[in-house]
């Protein structure tokens, strides 16, 4: 099950069992056109987090570059990603990436 959730692109599914049985739960991915542009990210957020999403990490300079904005600019909309918890910060200042959460919607 878990290779073929790979493949297709999908998040891994969740095991967990309690006192009525054992259970499978598949989630979607949200790192899609239909969900993100339901959170209210502009056309630059939305498109960068589905081209990157295949490397896994965003980096600043990589975002400035590809949407020729300053460095500022970038670190607003790499800043709202982290606020609204679809990306998470690692490292500090210019050392820093941006990953994605494995978080799924239902």
């Amino acid at each position: 099950m878990i290779k073929e959730c790979v493949e297709a692109g999908i998040p891994k599914p969740v095991y967990y069992y309690n006192m009525s049985g054992f259970f499978v739960e598949f989630s979607r991915d949200i790192y899609n056109l239909e969900y993100l542009s339901k959170i209210g990210l502009n056309e630059r957020q939305i498109d960068s987090l589905i081209h990157f999403k295949s490397i896994g990490e965003i980096i600043n300079s990589e975002y400035m570059k590809r949407y020729k904005i300053t460095d500022r600019t970038a670190r607003r909309d790499i800043t709202e990603l982290v606020e609204k918890e679809i990306l998470i910060k690692e490292g500090e200042k210019k050392s820093s990436k941006y990953l994605y959460r494995n978080r799924n919607v239902r």
